[in-house]
């Protein structure tokens, strides 16, 4: 996408791209002194913010055999999209689950503190009490993105859109795309009424319906609208396209996961279908398993693709570790990581950080910084 915006505004001061999430990252680097924390913070992955949690459940004497740390890091994430911070949960808190994480969120907000350091979901937060805080840092960021795009609009949470209604609320200049049929991150906070609410925040709105679809077939799409238009919660849009009209749709409602990998093997045998040609797709992980006996069991060679994330593989989380603890002595997560990893290898990382002046490497990357913010748009996917 930044290649092809790029081409698009060719001989122009280049906008900046990103998620809300790294757009966040970016302005509170050079902003967050603002609101009392290093330029010098680390960003915490699930698996530091679950290991977060237990530290703060330590601290709280609440054991992780009561309740899983999993499960208590997503409760407050839930919170922190709503804009709730850990004093104002104590007075939400309904419910035993619930009232014993209203005593681990502050402790989990001091480890974090402690380490210098902000999860996913404070990079939202912390940016809105930026902006809530000092009204100039705000007005210098409206000024800097005049005109802002939003895609896949129906799936921001309450954080979000209160992020994009002030940075865009001085120039009006915004424009989101967005489908309420498409809306599937509820779980995690989103919620598909902002495309409704947007209309009422924003004057003079202009809706634009894009009806016409690139990717499917007639049958596809007449097939799904069948569904979705039984969904009286939202407008649902009816598509169409040029493509041909498509080989009708199968369903085969299967006795038990083993009958449904039996059925799936026999269609790509009995059609004589090249195993090079077909993708089974699954919802979670965990249905490979039978699906992989039943092609073993016929002697069908396949190719597993997905597995664990780059960035959560063992020695991925390892090396970050160490970079983390260089960049931030404060890292205290990261460097029992380290720690981990045996004494040895712990002595020759510290010779190493005694002998090591970062600082060149830090002021090139904090320039680096300030040279993405000095763009005219910002674009948010």
């Amino acid at each position: 996408m930044k290649e092809r915006i790029a081409k698009l505004t060719s001989g122009y001061d280049k906008p900046l791209i990103g998620t809300f999430h790294s757009l966040c990252a970016r302005i509170l680097r050079v902003e967050g002194k603002n609101i009392g924390f290093s330029e010098k913070f680390t960003i915490y992955d699930s698996q530091d913010s679950t290991d977060a949690v237990k530290e703060a459940m330590k601290r709280a004497n609440i054991s992780t055999k009561d309740f899983k740390p999993h499960s208590v890091q997503t409760t407050i994430s839930q919170a922190k999209n709503q804009l709730i911070n850990e004093l104002e949960y104590l007075n939400l808190a309904r419910g035993y689950f619930q009232e014993n994480v209203a005593k681990i969120y502050p402790f989990y907000q001091r480890v974090l503190k402690e380490n210098n350091a902000l999860d996913f979901d404070d990079l939202i937060l912390k940016t809105i009490e930026l902006f809530e805080k000092n009204p100039e840092v705000l007005e210098k960021y409206q000024n800097k993105f005049e005109y802002i795009l939003v895609d896949e609009y129906q799936d921001t949470n309450q954080a979000q859109y209160i992020l994009t209604k002030m940075l865009s609320y001085k120039w009006q200049n915004i424009c989101v795309v967005g489908d309420f049929s498409q809306s599937i991150y509820s779980f995690r906070g989103a919620n598909f009424q902002n495309l409704i609410t947007f209309k009422n925040d924003f004057k003079n709105v202009a809706t634009f319906h894009l009806s016409q679809n690139y990717r499917s077939t007639q049958t596809i799409l007449d097939s799904a609208f069948a569904v979705i238009s039984k969904n009286k919660s939202h407008p649902v849009l009816k598509l169409w396209t040029k493509n041909d009209i498509g080989e009708k749709i199968v369903v085969y409602e299967a006795n038990n996961e083993r009958s449904e990998a039996e059925f799936i093997i026999s269609q790509i045998i009995n059609l004589g279908i090249d195993p090079k040609e077909v993708a089974v797709l699954y919802r979670t992980n965990a249905q490979s398993r039978v699906i992989e006996e039943v092609f073993l069991h016929h002697s069908v060679p396949y190719v597993l693709v997905g597995g664990t994330r780059f960035y959560e593989r063992k020695e991925v989380k390892d090396i970050l570790a160490y970079l983390r603890t260089i960049d931030n002595e404060k890292d205290n997560v990261s460097f029992r990581r380290i720690e981990k990893l045996g004494k040895i290898r712990l002595k020759k990382f510290m010779d190493v950080v005694e002998n090591l002046n970062t600082y060149s490497v830090l002021k090139t990357l904090k320039s680096f910084v300030q040279l993405q913010l000095n763009s005219p748009l910002f674009l948010v996917f």
